[in-house]
């Protein structure tokens, strides 16, 4: 088997079987995770390849490039995959989230703005699974995806990252 090379980006493998980087999740596994957590439709992906590039951090692509691809950005990172519990990006979120019929948390206004301030908040009302969240408020009648939140102990940890967080 190879090894990963952060240096440059590689094309998941379509399945675990044809996998020639140790580790390297596949195109098949993150499609399922995507549907399987959140519930977003397997085809959202059709037309999408995914790259690794370093050590678990997931890029989708909508085009074609040859691999592997020596250069700094590919399309837009959409998930972490390094840990214990792959985690979804800001991006990924807000761009793919309004497809999302599982595992997304709707908050109120006030809920919704100190979410994107990045405050952590009590949430013991939530009845849903632990772990990564998809945050969503109603605006204009239609639910908008804000981010990525770590629900935990009845506790909803913002994810939103520094650069991106607002006071409203």
């Amino acid at each position: 088997m190879r090894e990963n090379d952060g240096h440059q980006f590689g094309r998941l493998p379509a399945t675990n079987d044809d996998r020639e980087v140790e580790d390297r999740p596949s195109r098949e596994a993150v499609v399922a995770f995507w549907h399987d957590r959140y519930g977003i439709p397997r085809e959202t992906w059709a037309d999408y390849s995914f790259w690794e590039r370093g050590s678990g951090k997931i890029w989708a692509f909508h085009g074609e490039v040859p691999t592997p691809a020596r250069i700094q950005g590919l399309g837009m990172a959409v998930l972490r995959t390094g840990g214990e519990h792959w985690k979804p990006t800001t991006n990924a979120v807000q761009r793919f989230g309004d497809l999302a019929s599982d595992c997304v948390i709707d908050l109120p206004y006030e809920r919704a703005s100190r979410f994107l301030a990045g405050e952590d908040q009590e949430l013991p009302e939530w009845d849903g699974d632990w772990g990564y969240l998809i945050a969503a408020h109603d605006i204009a009648g239609g639910r908008e995806p804000i981010g990525v939140g770590l629900y935990v102990h009845g506790e909803l940890r913002s994810q939103m990252p520094k650069g991106r967080r607002r006071d409203l």
